[in-house]
């Protein structure tokens, strides 16, 4: 592979990389939003309302799930004042929750946003109590769930997108590089010599130069047949004055 075509190749390369990676970090937000986030995995409460959820242990993510008229204020759903109450099964401990506001999102009017997350003990049915004032809600309700299992997808193909950058940059600045790097020794240039600049000079030739070129002239009338030998050699004596 020849010097010139290594940068080349990296710039092609580091392009069609960024080309992929931007791709799949579309792709990686909509499938953790839309297919691999299930929010409402393992039910939903209305709030205000009771109801029995079978949980599993482990996290299990709380979202505050309402339809909507219009778009969200300020592009965030609001989240009212809530209660929670979650009544474990005999002998295992309640649920710890933490609160842990995540962004919201919206397809066709319906609206959630993660609230808490619940650290579930172990496995079984939940009596669920939900309370909060929601008089300013359609049809709200508190989901139980689960987030996509690859969260971080989405930033992986910003980092290999990142990295293509870079690639980029010095593929660049090798190829400038390349271009400035003068001939190796022993390879001759190549010029092109389109015409011959007119300095301004007049040339004068010398007697022995019109004189060489009138010898040649004969020496090419005598070699065409024009002059015969004695004729080019009484021509010459005369040129050279002998």
């Amino acid at each position: 592979m020849s010097a010139a075509t290594a940068p080349k190749l990296l710039t092609a390369i580091a392009v069609v990389t960024m080309i992929v990676s931007g791709i799949a970090f579309v792709v990686a937000l909509v499938l953790n939003a839309f297919v691999l986030d299930k929010y409402d995995a393992y039910g939903e409460v209305p709030i205000p309302g009771r109801s029995t959820l079978h949980l599993p242990a482990g996290e299990v993510n709380i979202s505050f799930h309402t339809q909507i008229i219009g778009s969200t204020s300020g592009g965030g759903l609001p989240i009212p004042n809530l209660k929670l109450r979650a009544d474990p099964p005999a002998g295992v401990p309640e649920p710890v929750l933490t609160e842990n506001i995540g962004t919201t999102t919206t397809v066709n009017n319906d609206a959630r946003v993660r609230v808490w997350v619940a650290r579930i003990a172990e496995e079984g049915d939940y009596r669920i109590t939900t309370e909060g004032n929601v008089s300013a809600f359609i049809s709200p309700r508190l989901a139980f769930g689960h987030g996509s299992p690859v969260p971080h997808l989405p930033w992986w193909a910003a980092a290999v997108f990142g990295v293509a950058v870079v690639d980029l940059i010095i593929a660049r600045v090798w190829a400038a590089k390349v271009r400035r790097r003068p001939a190796p020794a022993g390879m001759a240039p190549t010029f092109t010599i389109d015409a011959v600049p007119d300095s301004g000079a007049v040339f004068t030739p010398t007697d022995d130069g019109v004189r060489i070129q009138q010898l040649k002239t004969l020496a090419a009338l005598r070699d065409s047949g024009a002059l015969t030998k004695d004729e080019f050699e009484s021509e010459k004596r005369r040129l050279l004055g002998s």
